[in-house]
């Protein structure tokens, strides 16, 4: 494995799922001696630069952890630009030097939810996969969250249920958010042995790759018929890039919602706003804090994958 950034990364999504879970049954006994990961910050995380860090302490790693914002030099992405004003470093030095010091670099960027073309292009993690020259990972990018879709794959695979009906439903939120853990669990839960269903208001639908093979629903209740796990996630539009467009229907997940499932597993990856997402009675009985725990052995795996083999 040289990077870590997609589903396509990955030859075989259920091998690595089965090997996740294995891992996380002997955490410790795998080291890898004398090595340095780099954590690259563009904005705020808890479980992403905790779990991380963690994965990377079970395999005695050494981390250097570096937040754009507050320690380093603000940095140009422009290839040919004039730099007399504004930013102080350009990538092509940046990774560069950061690629001198570590031998694994992790990345977490944002979409800036303003120009689409930017940000499905995804400049930011690119440019680091270009100019570092080591193995690269993303810590979630404009479009994708793939170590939380490992994580999400591993917690479904273990309730042990065959063909589960799986549902991934817009929820509402007091801020317009990317679609990059939506695209990311379509991308990888439809690469698994799962019946995927996505209900979503008008004007919500996802980027056409991402709904292939999905049963697409405008009807929360609907979709929840007999659910044996429910993913609520909040999103702007694709289509109207960045925009919310107005909901008259309550989408929060509450215990009525829940109801005609089957007695489904409610699942998020946090942080999640209570009383709008879901309701504390359904966040109080849910899987997240298995999906959070998770995200160490996903995170302790590709680090392996990408050291060992990288």
């Amino acid at each position: 494995m040289k990077k870590f950034t997609a589903v396509s990364d990955v030859q075989d999504v259920n091998q690595l799922v089965d090997e996740a879970l294995t891992l996380k049954q002997h955490p410790f006994q795998h080291s890898i001696a004398n090595k340095t990961i780099g954590l690259i910050f563009f904005n705020p995380s808890l479980r992403t630069r905790m779990s991380t860090q963690k994965a990377a302490f079970n395999l005695g790693l050494h981390v250097m952890v570096l937040n754009i914002d507050k320690d380093g030099w603000k940095i140009e992405f422009e290839d040919g630009a004039v730099m007399d004003s504004g930013a102080q470093e350009h990538i092509k030095d940046a990774a560069k030097i950061m690629g001198l010091y570590c031998d694994v670099l992790g990345v977490r960027t944002f979409a800036g939810l303003k120009n689409r073309d930017d940000d499905y292009n995804e400049i930011v993690l690119q440019q680091f996969i270009q100019h570092a020259d080591i193995p690269v990972f993303s810590l979630e990018s404009a479009t994708r969250h793939p170590l939380q879709s490992l994580a999400d794959m591993m917690t479904i695979k273990a309730q042990g249920i065959t063909r589960p009906k799986v549902v991934l439903t817009w929820a509402p939120h007091p801020r317009a958010l990317p679609q990059a853990v939506p695209n990311s669990f379509l991308e990888w839960v439809t690469k698994t042995d799962a019946e995927v269903h996505t209900a979503f208001p008008k004007g919500y639908a996802l980027a056409p790759q991402f709904l292939d093979g999905v049963k697409v629903h405008h009807d929360q209740n609907e979709a929840l018929e007999n659910a044996d796990i429910v993913y609520a996630k909040n999103w702007s539009s694709y289509t109207a890039y960045g925009q919310t467009p107005k909901v008259s229907e309550d989408w929060t997940i509450t215990s009525e919602s829940m109801a005609p499932t089957r007695q489904a597993g409610f699942m998020h990856c946090l942080p999640i706003r209570r009383n709008v997402i879901a309701s504390d009675a359904v966040i109080d009985q849910s899987l997240v804090y298995q999906q959070a725990k998770n995200r160490e052995y996903s995170a302790q795996l590709i680090l392996k994958k990408l050291l060992q083999n990288g």
